[in-house]
């Protein structure tokens, strides 16, 4: 067995429910839809997973962030589980996939159950719309520091630290906006994505400016929908019908202070030495890599981590994405092949894993990447949390 847990665990099976932006399914509905696809996947049958998690867990406050929890659904599937997780405080959404690592290599279950459900399109319909600027509301947490700016919305923090990264790094809007044409040609092969009609950088350029420079096409799409994935140990991936998808490598660290609000690394946040932390955990370096599903919650993250995985110099990215060729499907480094969650919709980072499978298993029919692809870097981050995987067919 290796020391690195994450080498002991593969992923068997993938489900992705229908999303859209308004559904006529509920929100556990549409994650059974996706857990069941996932289970049959893997050639798995519900009393073969004997665990189940998610991140951050069941928050019933009506925003559709994550609406359903893991007591949920190990209830509406009627599981019987040895281990069972789920919260926020974790290295972004991947911590639901390192907790399940260290839980398979405790001996504590062989087959998890691993998903993330979205119901925002929905709520964001609703009262829960509007109810962050009540007149007379008092916030607490983080937002105690954003509300006497006004500054509720992930797009007008985010803004604030792209603001930097432009004044350091000199990248053009032209340049920026290759994230979000690229990825809009790739969805227009994605039957899934919410977005398919292809846009050109005259569009980008024309679309409205959210928070400076923070375009609308630079921003991700909310959504209604589920993912699901499960992970086995490698024992048991290996007698199943999927070629495994080994998890080779993990970043999971902390090393930065762990506020929104006093981030003392404003241009890149949590990414670097997340990413320092996955390399030290494997042989294969950045030239090894054929795809990348990077985070995409606006734009802004995908440049980033393009450079503090090691694809380019830090500040280079602009020039790595000048004129999007490096980073379409058949480009050196094809880049959020799916569509992304700026095309896609809004499946917060399991969006990423879905699909980086789809590519591996070699499942992307009009959008397959050529040559057999078989190393994938997926990421996650936003402000003080990030995860990073480095994913390889077996």
């Amino acid at each position: 067995m290796s020391r690195f847990a994450e080498k002991n665990v593969a992923i068997t099976g993938i489900g992705m429910s229908d999303v859209s932006r308004g559904a006529a399914k509920s929100a556990l509905a549409l994650t059974v839809d996706a857990a069941l696809e996932a289970i049959a996947d893997a050639g798995l049958t519900r009393a073969e997973i004997d665990g189940i998690a998610t991140w951050p867990g069941e928050r019933a406050d009506g925003s559709g962030f994550s609406p359903v929890g893991s007591a949920a659904l190990q209830d509406a599937l009627r599981l019987e589980v040895g281990w069972y997780a789920g919260g926020g405080e974790a290295p972004g959404q991947y911590g639901a996939v390192f907790n399940a690592i260290g839980a398979i290599t405790a001996g504590l279950c062989r087959n998890v159950l691993i998903f993330r459900t979205m119901y925002e399109a929905t709520a964001r319909k609703s009262f829960y719309a509007n109810s962050l600027l009540r007149e007379g509301q008092r916030q607490a947490g983080p937002f105690a520091w954003y509300a006497p700016y006004y500054t509720y919305s992930a797009a007008l923090q985010q803004a604030l630290f792209f603001n930097l990264y432009v004044h350091k790094s000199g990248i053009r809007p032209d340049q920026v906006g290759q994230i979000a044409v690229g990825q809009r040609r790739n969805a227009a092969l994605n039957p899934k994505a919410i977005y398919r009609t292809p846009i050109t950088l005259d569009d980008y350029l024309a679309s409205p400016l959210i928070a400076t420079p923070l375009r609308l096409y630079d921003c991700d799409v909310p959504i209604d929908g589920a993912v699901a994935i499960i992970v086995s140990r490698m024992d048991v991936a290996r007698t199943l019908k999927n070629p495994p998808v080994r998890i080779e490598a993990i970043g999971s660290s902390m090393r930065y202070r762990n506020s929104w609000t006093q981030l003392d690394a404003l241009d890149t946040q949590a990414q670097p030495k997340v990413a320092e932390m996955m390399w030290s955990r494997t042989d294969l370096k950045p030239v090894d890599v054929d795809i990348a599903q990077l985070y995409d919650g606006f734009s802004y993250h995908t440049i980033n981590w393009l450079e503090n995985f090691g694809f380019c110099e830090r500040y280079g990215a602009k020039d790595f994405i000048e004129g999007g060729r490096r980073i379409a499907l058949d480009g050196d480094l094809p880049v959020n092949t799916g569509g992304g969650a700026l095309s896609a919709g809004r499946l917060h980072a399991y969006g990423a894993v879905h699909e980086a499978c789809i590519q591996l298993w070699g499942r992307g029919g009009a959008r397959q990447v050529a040559g057999e692809p078989r190393v994938c870097a997926t990421s996650t981050a936003g402000g003080p949390l990030a995860g990073a995987m480095l994913l390889v067919r077996d």
